[in-house]
This record gives C-alpha cells, structure tokens and sequence, in this order.
C-alpha cells in the first residue's frame, strides 16, 4: 500500500474483494436494517451478519436472500457495532506494531 497507511483505506480496499475473499468485517443494509457481516473463518459453512445496534445475528446466506426478514438469532455478547470495533482495533494495533508498512 503506498503513502500513508490508515484504517478506513484498510477497510475500503477490503471490501473491493467479492464477499467471499474478504478477511475484514463489512456493513450492509437492507429493508431498513443495517448489519455487519463478519468474514467467514476457514472451519465455517457460511458468514454470519450481526445487526449494527442489537446483540442478534443471522446466517449471511439468509439475510442475502431475505434482506431484512431474515430469522435473527439473539447472541448473548455481540453486536455489528462490537464486531466492527474489535476489528478496527485489531487494524490499528497492527499499523502500531508496523505490520502494515
């Protein structure tokens, strides 16, 4: 990446990948409703999306074909909002620790 390195370009180059390829998490809104899709690790079938302000999450394939009434499942800890802020810390512990030069 050349000149200067911050998280928002991180963020923006990551999501010009198809959906599949993408290691960074991502918004997304449908009917109104917002959510973060977090990236699909190595042992999972599918992604999940997690509502932006609300602790539920559902399977990617499903909000992709549904959008906004896709089935939510509550999630005891986690929203879009805290996947989004770990990985954005995640980023910029790495661009202090100079792994991103």
């Amino acid at each position: 990446m050349p000149g200067t390195i911050d998280i928002d370009r991180i963020f923006r180059e990551n999501r010009a990948s198809p959906p599949s390829e993408r290691t960074l998490p991502w918004e997304e809104t449908c009917d109104g409703i917002t959510v973060v899709v977090e990236p699909k690790p190595h042992w999972a079938d599918d992604m999940r999306a997690f509502r932006l302000e609300a602790r539920a999450y559902c399977r990617y394939a499903d909000w992709t074909a549904n959008g906004g009434h896709a089935r939510f499942y509550g999630h005891i800890d986690t929203s879009g909002d805290d996947v989004m802020m770990r990985a954005r810390a995640m980023i910029a512990r790495e661009i202090a620790d100079g792994l991103w030069d």
